[in-house]
């Protein structure tokens, strides 16, 4: 088992997971574990050798393109509906990311 994938595959469903989450109960909390965990994710993507790796990575940078101006606008403008159309970018980048995972997965299984 590789566990260096085993653990950007885990923060990247942890992000995608609480950008759900903050989708439900728009708390300021919600969305900074959200985009801090984000964060983790791409920097462990940094590392990837992969096959689709810079895929990952760049749809790693576009949830935190989008998680981080969301909270911006949250905590600093107020604006609830702005972090949400961000947060909702940011969900379709993590699904994107996850479904790239799921194709790279089976990739490698079939050349075992």
């Amino acid at each position: 088992m590789d566990w260096g994938k085993v653990i950007y595959v885990f923060f990247t469903l942890m992000s995608l997971t609480s950008t759900a989450g903050f989708l439900y109960e728009h708390t300021p909390t919600a969305l900074f574990v959200a985009a801090s965990l984000n964060l983790v994710s791409t920097i462990l993507k940094l590392g990837v050798r992969n096959l689709l790796s810079a895929e990952l990575l760049a749809s790693s940078l576009v949830a935190d393109l989008h998680l981080i101006p969301a909270f911006i606008y949250l905590e600093l403008m107020g604006n609830i509906k702005w972090a949400i159309a961000l947060a909702i970018g940011a969900l379709l980048a993590n699904i994107f990311s996850m479904a790239l995972v799921l194709i790279e997965s089976s990739k490698n299984r079939d050349e075992y």
